[in-house]
């Protein structure tokens, strides 16, 4: 099988899942989020854009139910137990598919947890699970049980990290010659993604961002290319992938000179992703992290320029999104722990004069100090 862990690593992970549903009092878990899957078994598959789901019960048995084309991916990327089919065909309702299995299972009347904040759940396939559960058993959302157990990385889990940040780097490094006069992002989008991939990594969750002049001010990736000016803007948003785990970094670069406004955002920024750094500790939590930002962006009048977070957990993830949670945001309770790889990032975007300024890169917390898994230095980029 194509495992990217261990069996003991597998073991710890499913053990831990079932204390967490034994707390809750679940006799199965009902999930549809691939990287819960891909966490808890290995599984490694796109299919989840069509229905299937992981059935999980309190001993730890697993039960995949998917469609043919997975069949094969299942047996040769994962551990789960058994496999079972539904059929695609006109009128098709899987739904009735995996009722009819968790009453196989003998789980009618079960207490059972739905994976429900998920891309892997449609809402049509949402509303159709629901009307075959309304009068199956006690069901409830257990959206977060999974997504909060991937939160805390084991130490092979952040080996997968910190390679994928090597990659990040090595992307960087490569496209930093094309960031010229006359460059093509084209160029600069494919030296990204080719030396991810040409080091042994994997497509990333979602598209980089590439974008110039006043494309620079934007959050996502869009199609259509330019070609860099002498004094120009670049944002790039990218990440290191290995075996699925993200590490993000975003840098905005300047050809030519910098003009007066970079120059002001990036001291900005820079200031503002240091007091961060320093908040990510086990004695504060993400809304505590965000505070810190935004008081650093208000004493830069910056704060009508600014996003309303200012990063994200990063791990394992599926399209469409390499973001994870818990994000950094306002009143975000949740606490800062060791052991958590963390993507801080500072966008600043001034749409009166049409300058961007970026900065960012992915941590790993520990008891005290978090660790940069970034080479690179925070330096402003003028090429």
């Amino acid at each position: 099988m194509a495992l990217h862990f261990e069996q003991s690593e597998f073991d710890t992970r499913r053990d831990r899942l079932m204390i967490e549903m034994a707390e809750r009092k679940l006799d199965a878990l009902l999930l549809f989020a691939q990287e819960s899957m891909y966490w808890l078994t290995g599984y490694d598959t796109f299919g989840f854009c069509l229905f299937q789901c992981l059935v999980v019960q309190a001993d730890g048995s697993t039960t995949l139910l998917t469609r043919s084309a997975d069949l094969r991916q299942a047996r040769h990327t994962s551990i789960i137990d058994n496999i079972v089919l539904w059929t695609d065909r006109e009128g098709a309702n899987p739904a009735i598919d995996l009722r009819n299995l968790l009453n196989e299972m003998d789980l009618l009347g079960a207490r059972i947890g739905v994976e429900y904040d998920t891309h892997g759940l449609t809402a049509l396939n949402g509303r159709q699970l629901d009307e075959q559960l309304k009068s199956f058993g006690q069901i409830s959302d257990a959206s977060g049980v999974v997504s909060r157990l991937r939160l805390f990385k084991s130490p092979a889990e952040i080996a997968k990290v910190e390679k994928a940040a090597a990659l990040a780097d090595d992307a960087l490094d490569a496209a930093l010659p094309l960031i010229k006069q006359g460059g093509d992002e084209a160029a600069i989008l494919a030296s990204l993604q080719s030396t991810v991939l040409a080091g042994g990594g994997d497509y990333p969750a979602n598209g980089f961002v590439v974008g110039s002049g006043p494309d620079a001010l934007l959050c996502r990736y869009k199609s259509g290319r330019r070609k860099l000016n002498k004094n120009d803007q670049i944002t790039l948003e990218w990440a290191g992938v290995f075996h699925h785990y993200h590490a993000p970094m975003i840098r905005t670069i300047l050809t030519g000179k910098a003009s007066r406004r970079h120059q002001e955002l990036y001291e900005a920024a820079h200031a503002t992703l240091l007091a961060v750094e320093k908040n990510l500790t086990p004695d504060n939590n993400f809304g505590s992290v965000f505070d810190t930002f935004s008081r650093a962006m208000e004493a830069h009048g910056l704060t009508k320029h600014r996003l309303n977070t200012c990063g994200y957990s990063v791990g394992a993830r599926f399209a469409p999104s390499w973001m994870d949670t818990p994000m950094f945001y306002q009143g975000n309770s949740e606490p800062i722990a060791p052991n958590m790889t963390l993507f801080a990032h500072m966008i600043i975007m001034d749409s009166e004069s049409e300058t961007a300024m970026t900065l960012g890169r992915t941590y790993l917390t520990t008891d005290t100090q978090p660790r940069p898994l970034s080479r690179h230095d925070l330096e402003l980029i003028v090429k």
